[in-house]
């Protein structure tokens, strides 16, 4: 109604940004309209299942098996839809990954987190950047921070949040023994920075040489920076610019997502377990992710789903894996709905 208004028409502005809200709204306008039409048809075709005539009884069943059959799947499109998650889908993201109980095997289980992810985001298209880094002897992460960009880049991302295990041959190991490690992966929609308030005397900030590969790029100035929020204790730390003041400016930016994304969990703490971002300890014995090698296997203990081919998957190749655990959430969030545990379209709207 609005884009039909000559008011509209005349400002570009708000022409464009009702075109683009309108394009969100089409998919799922389009979706419920069929969902109503099918439902109504499956309504008409079970009062059919009354009638005295066995024929039309016969037909009308085997109708409305049909008819049940689209309204799952018309169901499961809704709530897909209608993830609370979707309303972040296209926001770039924070991804932070850390090494976990294992030493020094934890670190280059770490650093082949990474690369996976960045070869992920290569296939995908997506702008990536090294915020970050902390190495380990055998030049390994101790941890790492990346921003990722681009088209359903938190979509995919957000179900890496959690506890990932390797089980594999390491190569510090000697005696040719299997061992465990685990590293912890956090994955944050990058929010704006007007979203939560940081005051200048809140923060305190340092500046320090970036660790490069020295020689001819060996850093002499203090391009790197760290920041300090003093109410929640929060630092961040930034030095892939040259630039001390583009190293500040992103430093500023994760800090912000980092605040916004603990107000917003504060908010939303009914949310949290469809949102699947918690992060435990780093232990061996947590595990939302493993990755077992002698078996060429990955298992995402969360949603019960395993692909054998972990080469391929810490190539980057992570789509059938993921396709395979957001097949499996819907699934069960369907399953939640129709088994009246209170979550239902709506209330996933909201």
């Amino acid at each position: 109604a609005q884009l039909s208004s000559p008011e509209v028409s005349s400002d570009p502005l708000r022409l464009q940004a009702l075109m683009k809200r309108r394009g969100e709204l089409l998919p799922i306008v389009t979706l419920l309209r069929e969902y109503k039409d099918v439902r109504r048809q499956w309504d008409e075709v079970t009062e059919m299942l009354g009638l005295e005539d066995e024929d039309l009884r016969k037909l009308a069943a085997e109708e409305r098996e049909v008819l049940s059959q689209a309204l799952d799947r018309l169901e499961e499109q809704l709530f897909d839809y209608l993830n609370p998650d979707q309303t972040a889908a296209d926001r770039a993201v924070v991804m932070e990954v850390r090494a976990g109980t294992g030493g020094e095997e934890a670190a280059l289980f770490a650093r082949d987190l990474v690369r996976m992810y960045l070869k992920f985001a290569e296939k995908k298209g997506w702008k990536t950047e090294l915020v970050h880094s902390l190495l380990s002897d055998r030049g390994g992460f101790k941890e790492a921070i990346l921003h990722i960009s681009g088209k359903d880049a938190w979509k995919f991302l957000r179900y890496e949040s959690g506890v990932h295990r390797v089980q594999r041959i390491p190569v510090t190991e000697a005696s040719g023994r299997i061992h465990t490690s685990a590293a912890t992966v956090a994955v944050l929609p990058e929010l704006d920075q007007s979203a939560v308030e940081i005051k200048e005397e809140d923060l305190e900030i340092e500046t320090f040489r970036s660790s490069g590969p020295g020689g001819q790029h060996m850093q002499k100035n203090e391009t790197a920076v760290r920041v300090r929020h003093r109410p929640t204790g929060l630092i961040v730390e930034c030095q892939d610019q040259r630039s001390q003041h583009q190293n500040r400016l992103k430093a500023l930016r994760i800090l912000a997502t980092r605040l916004a994304e603990a107000k917003a969990r504060e908010q939303e703490e009914s949310l949290q377990r469809l949102r699947r971002s918690h992060i435990k300890s780093g232990d061996r014995s947590d595990k939302d992710r493993t990755y077992n090698f002698p078996q060429n296997r990955v298992t995402d203990h969360r949603y019960g789903v395993t692909v054998y081919d972990l080469k391929s998957v810490l190539e980057g190749d992570l789509d059938e894996l993921l396709t395979a655990i957001r097949k499996e959430e819907i699934s069960q969030m369907m399953g939640d709905w129709r088994k009246g545990k209170g979550i239902t379209p709506s209330s996933v709207r909201q």
